[in-house]
């Protein structure tokens, strides 16, 4: 490995590593929902994977508008523009987001009773959604920031916070959904309170932690706001898209047995975890490329996306090779139930193979975010997984009576045709840039 390599790897991983236990601690946690329901009752399981399937396709439109704050502060740093003043703009922004979006959740929850799911289910979906719609606004600031200091680089404080809370969650499941002495076993509810009073430790723990760090005075620009939208909306939708994609497997086979939406959750858990490397890699693609792209310093970008994107696709090749090693022994981590297994074993062979695919496709939506051509990420998603994934997963999983296989075999063809098309549009971009600068330590 050549010095210069080694340079890069260093500089990235330094914002990435933090990023790294921050992403695999706000995955733990959700882990620790499945882990505690699936100990509960299959039931429980069935009913939070099917709500959170919904939650999540809403919520995380404000989180894609949310993640355009550090790429685009991260510029603004490249060009020597002040960024610290943008503290309360980001907070008021994630705030109104977080108001638009709990009325949203709330709105969709009378529509469960038209949905089809299995009657018992139907209560328990419900009234986990309208506790954890609240919740929305602890959620927002805790991303928005994290997305504002991780601008600046730093990104070790704020990702120890949510290791914390992984602790903190699994305590409060065991008590709430469990029962402990005098507090009787609360279930779904129990994990809906548990969820509320995470995300709004983690959201206040930052801000108070922010306010030790720097001094902030209040500021308006309301071009701010514009920008943000301007690079957000894109990611925000292609965030959405795939999403929708995702957890639409979860709802649609929730439909035939709440076991299916179970097993989805259940693998969606599995495989998040591991990503959770490769999104922090693109995170620090994002802030680096950002930097660079701000400054001109094109020799620099072009290296950091290079190397960013052999760290994210090697790491995905061994996870890989681990989830096709130990399917069982993985998917017993969560569950006893035999049919849950038999039903997830399979699909951990297909997604074995996806995984590459969406180590590549991830780091690469980082190169987009940090040089603001955050549409093409948008363009590729809605190609990939609406027009191609949507009918081809149907198909194979009922007319070829594939059932859930049958779906992520759709989606791995989707990741496949997703990284062709960004691939192809990032090098005719990255071609056309000519070195302006020599490069530097930034």
């Amino acid at each position: 490995m050549s010095n210069q390599f080694r340079h890069y790897v260093k500089e990235l991983l330094n914002i990435a590593l933090p990023i790294i236990m921050g992403n695999l601690g706000f995955i733990l946690i959700g882990a620790g929902d499945v882990l505690i329901a699936g100990r509960h009752s299959t039931d429980t399981l069935a009913a939070i994977s099917i709500a959170t399937a919904i939650t999540n396709c809403i919520q995380t439109f404000g989180i894609g508008l949310i993640a355009s704050v550090s790429p685009l502060l991260s510029n603004y740093r490249g060009e020597r523009k002040s960024a610290k003043k943008y503290f309360y703009p980001s907070i008021k922004f994630s705030m109104l987001l977080g108001f638009i979006i709990m009325l949203a959740v709330l709105a969709f929850i009378p529509l469960i009773d038209f949905m089809k799911f299995e009657a018992n289910l139907v209560p328990l979906i419900k009234e986990y959604m309208f506790v954890t719609a609240f919740a929305t606004f602890g959620g927002y600031l805790h991303a928005a920031l994290k997305e504002f200091l991780q601008a600046f680089e730093i990104v070790l404080v704020p990702n120890l916070v949510t290791v914390f809370s992984v602790f903190l969650n699994v305590i409060l499941n065991i008590v709430l959904v469990l029962g402990w002495g005098p507090i009787p076993s609360l279930g779904v509810l129990g994990l809906a309170i548990a969820s509320f009073l995470v995300r709004y430790f983690m959201g206040l723990a930052l801000l108070i932690y922010c306010f030790r760090i720097m001094k902030f005075r209040n500021y308006e620009e309301f071009d701010y706001y514009k920008s943000l939208l301007k690079i957000g909306l894109p990611i925000s939708l292609a965030i959405m898209v795939e999403f929708i994609a995702f957890n639409s497997v979860a709802i649609i086979m929730g439909r035939v047995a709440g076991i299916y939406a179970a097993a989805q959750n259940l693998i969606c858990t599995l495989t998040t975890i591991s990503f959770m490397v490769p999104l922090a890699i693109s995170n620090a693609i994002a802030v680096k490329v950002g930097f660079a792209n701000g400054a001109e310093n094109f020799y620099d970008l072009k290296r950091y996306s290079f190397v960013g994107l052999v760290m994210s696709v090697g790491f995905m090749l061994c996870s890989s090779v681990v989830f096709s090693s130990f399917p069982e022994f993985l998917v017993g981590l969560f569950t006893i139930d035999p049919k849950l297994i038999e039903i997830s074993v399979p699909v951990l062979y297909i997604l074995s193979i996806f995984q590459v695919f969406d180590g590549l496709q991830v780091a690469l939506a980082g190169i987009f975010k940090g040089i603001k051509k955050t549409g093409v990420v948008l363009l590729s998603n809605f190609t990939a997984y609406w027009l191609l994934f949507l009918p081809l997963g149907y198909s194979l999983a009922f007319k070829y009576n594939l059932q859930l296989k049958g779906f992520w075999l759709g989606l791995l063809i989707a990741a496949i045709t997703l990284c062709i098309i960004m691939l192809s549009f990032i090098t005719k971009y990255l071609k056309e840039l000519k070195p302006k600068t020599v490069a530097t330590n930034n």
